[in-house]
């Protein structure tokens, strides 16, 4: 099936091209973010689109200095907006915003692969200072951070443990 076909072909891209990606572009892969399955519909994911080489800068040193974000055209990260989930789910509310914003991650990146482009998914950063840099309220949590752009390399697919060690039935 060619549906599948994209998400095998999806590996992470840390080199980018120095090519510009146009607004159009952005704004569908942030469609296809947000159209990720979400908690009651409310969607509590916010995306913060960075183009600005500084801010891009300081992302990456707050990224424990992985410096191929500052060099990708577009940075997008990826939030949980927790009043918009808990305000129907109460404290659990919490979990299902981390869900809906991670689950708009994986959208994102099937949707660069899609369009050709390149991408990664960036976990490891300071939140603290990350949340400084953008200027998030304090009921936002940046989730991730991808660095979004053409690529300048082509890695081969990962390796994956066997389906086998890691599937349980009925139990554990």
């Amino acid at each position: 099936m060619k549906e599948l076909d994209l998400i095998f072909r999806r590996v992470s891209i840390r080199k980018f091209q120095p090519k510009e990606i146009d607004e159009k572009t952005i704004r569908l892969i942030l469609e296809a973010g947000n159209s990720a399955p979400s908690a009651g519909n409310l969607q509590a994911r916010d995306f913060v689109v960075v183009r600005d080489q500084n801010i891009k800068n300081e992302l990456a040193k707050a990224s424990l200095r992985q410096m191929f974000i500052a060099q990708a055209p577009v940075v997008v990260v990826v939030c949980a907006n927790y009043p918009r989930s808990m305000r129907v789910y109460g404290e659990r509310g919490k979990l299902y915003a981390e869900q809906d914003a991670t689950a708009a991650v994986e959208n994102i990146l099937l949707a660069v692969t899609a369009l050709n482009l390149g991408a990664v998914w960036v976990g490891a950063f300071d939140e603290k200072r990350v949340s400084e840099i953008l200027g998030l309220p304090a009921h936002v949590r940046p989730m991730a951070i991808i660095p979004i752009g053409y690529p300048a390399e082509q890695p081969s697919r990962r390796s994956r443990y066997p389906i086998e060690e890691l599937t349980h039935y009925e139990r554990w």
